[in-house]
């Protein structure tokens, strides 16, 4: 007797690593109710969209997505929100998106293969309630990256910045065990992966009662297999002294952060509630550099926060160049519902016109420098990583370990392999390179479930 073809699932994800992460989470969760992942829209059984609040603008992406998606569905496809965004909003999403059955936030994944079933029956589903113990320790991920494993280690956030949705859909701080984070890392080194990538809202404050981040570094950078260990993303307050020395002792740990700064005005921070001083920051690279002296720093910087003047654009300018950051991620501010930013006088408000000017100047400035710190490499040899084609399909991408872009002649045979390159060009964000050495192979992943 022939078998029932298995229902089908399609997730499309938006915003942070943590995002991916979870993604792989409902993947897990789905493929252990016998549903098949497939890789695009069109006639899937359930399309789910895994979504991100933290800038209005993603928010109108994603509901403009979900009109988009609506002509791939069947009679019979169930189209669910998943993530920040479902958190944040809930019912009102229904509202807007009538072809929408379900609403879950990040805590809800366990409950999909339920609200599913009761989708199928015309009830229209809804899980936004925090579960500050849900770490899904059971479930096993369909891991999308065939060369490095984001592993959560934390979840929420503690923090109160003022501009800052994510404590509304995330929740409360909350650690994993190190030792349940150990026992994954091993298993996804068994498949053959060597990148391993920690995650959390504010990761190096994890604490799981008994271990801290500078435990964590040193049990995962520990474990036989793992090459490269990278985190994100980190908080200036949360680099103890042993934190920063577990940087300098394990091998592992990449010459990479991302370290969000968000302003480089003091006066800006304390309204922010950043709870550092420009001063603390920059003393913060500088504590950092002194371990690991070839750190390369990208960073996360807002123009245009309620009240910022032109000097404090001018301290945010020159505390980019001091901080020497090679590459930032650069956004206007974007007033989110409930935060205590939109409540700040409206005569604060700093006119669009003021905010893009802002930006672009900023634009310029980590440009130009990211520019002038690449081209200051060419020539050198480098650790790369090949991670996949490139997107004409006639090169191979790569990373190097602190983060650098590198395009390299090759086949797919060559993915998750490391190689010496020479970088021999860069178009200022991305370096073409040759290989230089023999290829030190690592073992293929195995084929991922689902």
């Amino acid at each position: 007797m022939s078998q029932l073809p298995r229902p089908t699932v399609y997730i499309e994800t938006y915003g942070c690593q943590m995002n991916v992460a979870d993604s792989e989470l409902m993947y897990g969760t789905l493929a252990a109710q016998g549903y098949e992942a497939v890789d695009a829209p069109e006639g899937a059984d359930v399309i789910l969209v895994n979504t991100c609040a933290i800038r209005d603008h993603a928010e109108q992406r994603v509901i403009g997505r979900l009109g988009e998606l609506r002509r791939h569905m069947k009679a019979d496809t169930i189209m669910g929100v998943t993530g920040c965004m479902a958190q944040r909003l809930g019912p009102r999403i229904l509202e807007k998106a009538r072809h929408v059955s379900l609403v879950v936030g990040p805590d809800g994944y366990r409950a999909l293969p339920q609200l599913l079933d009761g989708a199928r029956n015309g009830e229209k589903g809804i899980f936004t309630t925090f579960d500050l113990e849900e770490h899904y320790e059971d479930v096993t991920p369909r891991r999308t990256d065939p060369v490095k494993a984001w592993i959560p280690v934390q979840r929420g956030c503690d923090y109160r910045c003022t501009y800052c949705i994510v404590p509304f859909t995330r929740g409360a701080e909350r650690s994993r065990a190190l030792a349940d984070v150990v026992r994954e890392v091993r298993q996804v080194v068994e498949t053959g992966t060597t990148e391993i990538v920690l995650l959390g809202q504010t990761v190096n404050s994890y604490n799981d009662g008994t271990h801290d981040f500078a435990d964590l570094l040193r049990a995962v950078g520990a474990i036989d297999g793992v090459r490269r260990l990278r985190y994100t993303s980190p908080h200036p307050n949360d680099f103890s002294e042993r934190v920063i020395a577990a940087h300098a002792e394990v091998e592992a740990v990449c010459e990479h952060m991302h370290l969000p700064m968000q302003s480089g005005s003091t006066r800006v921070l304390k309204r922010m509630l950043r709870r550092y001083s420009r001063e603390e920051f920059l003393a913060c690279v500088a504590n950092l550099r002194t371990v690991m002296p070839s750190l390369v720093l990208t960073t996360d910087v807002i123009v245009g926060f309620p009240g910022e003047t032109d000097e404090d654009f001018e301290d945010t300018l020159s505390a980019v160049v001091e901080a020497g950051f090679s590459d930032a991620f650069t956004f206007k501010f974007s007033p989110r519902e409930g935060t205590p930013a939109t409540r700040m006088p409206a005569e604060e408000t700093v006119p669009d016109d003021v905010a893009s000017e802002r930006l672009q100047r900023l634009i310029q400035t980590v440009r130009a420098q990211s520019r002038e710190q690449n081209l200051a490499l060419l020539g050198s040899r480098v650790e790369v990583l090949i991670e996949r084609l490139a997107r004409d399909g006639a090169l191979l991408m790569g990373r190097t370990r602190d983060w650098k872009t590198v395009l390299v002649p090759g086949d797919a045979s060559l993915m998750n392999t490391y190689h010496t390159v020479e970088l021999t060009g860069s178009t200022g964000s991305t370096f073409t390179g040759a290989f230089v050495s023999d290829a030190q192979p690592v073992r293929q992943p195995l084929p991922m479930a689902g």
